[in-house]
């Protein structure tokens, strides 16, 4: 489903800022897979999904998508393939717009056009239904402006619109990282859900690491650009907290940059 083909990226390139962004990226994720992305601020981690997104083109590389090679494909036109939800709940959504409107151009995305003339009963009715799958009550507030909803209401209608096309990938870029503890349960929640109801392939980037652990089936631990470990389904549910500090420890020669939200739930 993703194949990620010698993938390199610098920034700044022969200046005094110059910086090894990714560093020979290979990876392949079958259909279904959901991966977790963990690492130290400034690892690559969201230079990775950037890139999968297309919001970064690699200097050298391949990015395919389905048998597809997207690499050069931009990001507006590689929406019809990827779904993504983004760290700011402000980020994901339309704040001057309705949860109907905001509906109407996510489902746009993958159309030829993104607006459409009117809503038709039927349309609204399957907003409506999605809407009460995540069961707080949005169903019966398609003409509510985005921008009054709490975070986390804005952070599960993102989700929702993010998956509710079906895309080939959905990208979840440190989503419940702006959210507090509640908000961040109801979040992963609907994650799982929607993940496991549409057999998305994910990728998945956080800081914290029992989230790593607990959400996917395969995870990377990434330093410097590059993918320096890796834990597949069987070697996911023996792993602790502390096993990935030790591995990267081993691996790297150091301790991993000190950061409180690596260690929270």
């Amino acid at each position: 489903m993703l194949s990620l083909n010698e993938i390199h990226k610098t920034f700044y390139p022969n200046t005094p800022d110059e910086r090894l962004a990714l560093v020979d990226v290979n990876q392949k994720l079958e259909a279904g897979d959901f991966v977790t992305i963990i690492g130290s601020n400034g690892a690559g981690k969201s230079t990775l999904l950037n890139t999968l997104a297309g919001s970064i083109i690699p200097d050298e590389g391949e990015v395919s998508i389905d048998g597809r090679d997207v690499t050069r494909l931009p990001e507006q036109k590689r929406a019809a393939y990827i779904g993504r939800v983004f760290q700011d709940p402000m980020a994901g959504t339309a704040p001057g717009m309705t949860i109907e409107e905001n509906m109407v151009i996510s489902l746009g995305r993958t159309k030829r056009r993104s607006l459409f003339r009117g809503v038709s009963k039927q349309l609204r009715e399957r907003f409506r239904e999605h809407l009460a799958t995540l069961e707080i009550g949005l169903e019966d507030r398609l003409n509510t402006k985005v921008g009054l909803l709490s975070g986390g209401e804005r952070q599960a209608l993102s989700l929702l619109m993010a998956t509710f096309t079906e895309p080939k990938i959905l990208l979840l870029d440190e989503h419940t990282a702006a959210l507090d503890p509640s908000k961040q349960e109801l979040i992963l929640r609907l994650t799982r859900e929607l993940v496991e109801k549409h057999s998305l392939t994910t990728v998945m980037v956080t800081h914290q690491m029992e989230q790593a652990i607990e959400f996917g089936n395969r995870l990377w631990m990434m330093d410097e650009g590059k993918i320096i470990f890796e834990a597949n389904d069987d070697e996911k549910d023996e792993l602790t907290v502390p096993d990935l500090l030790q591995n990267f420890e081993n691996i790297r020669g150091k301790r991993m940059a000190s950061d409180r939200a690596l260690l929270s739930k």
